[in-house]
């Protein structure tokens, strides 16, 4: 992508969350967005449809990178395990940090109705993948485990936010460990 284009539309990005914070979506405008991001409404244009189309585009990007993020320790071993798995290991809160200002609107669902569930279900189908690479000797239901794990993992999310991200995401990494270790 160039690099003009993609420097615009991070600004059009930032401009929105820095809307979100001020009032809800359904009240933002294509014009308060270019004239937060300081851009000229062609330019708007030229890269989206409406407002729901942008939005669309960050939820999706973010919803990629989270995948990549949750995925990420298994891609540097051929024999992954979780006794294995190290805190520098887990890169979902890196991701996190990184996008605080869309999880801070997820978790006060500005964004969408529902959204929080949109990204619990990203993360179950993410960790029904693992189940089911993964022997499991606990007798549960595929689906119910993946579904209790992913709103485990999305209330510490929440938690995290709430406390305005107070924690590195190496502590927290270490914290998910502390828990899942807990759990064995």
């Amino acid at each position: 992508m160039d690099r003009r284009v993609k420097k615009t539309k991070q600004a059009l990005n930032q401009a929105l969350f820095t809307l979100l914070d001020q009032k809800p979506f359904q009240q933002i405008t294509i014009t308060d967005i270019v004239t937060e991001a300081d851009v000229n409404r062609g330019t708007f244009y030229k890269h989206y449809r409406d407002k729901e189309e942008l939005l669309d585009s960050i939820i999706e990007e973010i919803l990629t990178d989270l995948k990549s993020a949750y995925q990420d320790p298994y891609l540097h071993s051929t024999h992954f395990s979780i006794q294995a798995l190290t805190p520098s290991m887990i890169k979902i809160f890196d991701h996190v940090f990184s996008h605080q200002a869309f999880y801070r609107q997820v978790i006060k669902s500005t964004i969408r109705p529902s959204f929080q569930n949109q990204v619990c279900d990203v993360i179950r189908e993410l960790v029904l993948t693992d189940v089911a690479s993964f022997p499991d000797s606990s007798g549960a239901e595929p689906l119910l485990l993946a579904t209790y794990q992913a709103h485990a993992i999305f209330g510490i999310i929440v938690f995290w936010a709430e406390e305005d991200f107070a924690h590195s995401p190496q502590y927290m990494s270490e914290q998910l460990l502390h828990i899942i270790h807990a759990k064995s």
